[in-house]
């Protein structure tokens, strides 16, 4: 009896590890930051590619969240997910810190980015860019009642806010004598700017203009545009499937009218003659 029980023992624990094998022996998929990134993978329900885009949502109008749904919205969203239906592809939005996206990219944790991110030299030896979709240069904001900073010549010597790993921060460091305070988060700056934390802050005009358009009228932008530069979406070096992708959906967008549409939805006006899908004609 004794050995008929030891035997019925052993033969329960065999069914019982073979019952947790089967339950947690694989490793499924999950939401962590590598799922979903490879570009092979497709949406089951829809039978498409699935890429990652990588982007930092408090870029508004480019990228936020909708305070009624939580869900992500902007000029970037709407473009990105035009550019799927046209080639044939879903999108996995992946939100992450603006100076992680690059590092991203790099290691293939996420397919693609567009977070209005500027085109220039430096980023094109990590990642490879898209034609150029939007237009967009840095202004100088001050609190509405500052009447002696009157652009980027005032800047010498003064407290300024920047979003980091920004061209808006390569640009504020090169001015003498300023204490440039990077931060996260655009929110971020202009809360350093009404505490009195900052004299002003350096960012994207139409970034700018937005949050003051938003009621927040404590805040004006003063002074000329500087240092004109062009958004691209990036993605990782040689893969050249999904940056031929992208680049034959803004072409598309734009022959089929669809990007002027999202512009004058976002923007209020007709966009630049060049874009997208063509690089612009430099001056002579």
């Amino acid at each position: 009896m004794r050995g008929w029980q030891k035997i019925g023992g052993v033969l329960l624990l065999m069914l019982l590890l073979a019952g947790l094998t089967g339950c947690g022996g694989s490793n499924p998929q999950g939401n962590g930051a590598g799922a979903g990134t490879q570009a092979n993978s497709s949406n089951t329900s829809t039978g498409k590619p699935r890429y990652s885009v990588a982007l930092e949502a408090t870029f508004a109008p480019f990228e936020f969240r909708d305070m009624k749904t939580g869900e992500f919205t902007g000029f970037d969203i709407d473009l990105i997910k035009a550019i799927g239906q046209v080639e044939g592809f879903d999108v996995d939005i992946k939100e992450m810190g603006f100076d992680g996206i690059i590092t991203a990219l790099q290691t293939n944790n996420v397919d693609l980015a567009i977070s209005g991110i500027s085109i220039d030299d430096e980023r094109k030896k990590a990642v490879d860019f898209s034609l150029p979709y939007y237009q967009s240069g840095l202004v100088v904001a001050v609190k509405a009642d500052n009447n002696t900073i009157k652009g980027f010549d005032d800047l010498k010597g003064k407290k300024i806010a920047v979003q980091i790993n920004t061209t808006s921060a390569k640009e504020a460091k090169k001015i003498p004598g300023a204490m440039v305070t990077e931060l996260d988060k655009v929110p971020d700056m202009f809360l350093e700017l009404k505490n009195g934390g900052v004299d002003a802050v350096v960012n994207d005009l139409p970034v700018t203009a937005y949050y003051i358009k938003q009621g927040n009228n404590d805040v004006k932008i003063v002074g000329d545009i500087r240092s004109a530069e062009y958004y691209g979406i990036a993605v990782p070096k040689g893969k050249t499937e999904i940056l031929q992708k992208i680049n034959d959906g803004l072409k598309a967008l734009k022959a089929n009218g669809q990007y002027e549409e999202l512009y004058k939805k976002w923007f209020g006006q007709e966009p630049p003659a060049f874009l997208p899908g063509e690089p612009p004609q430099q001056k002579s």
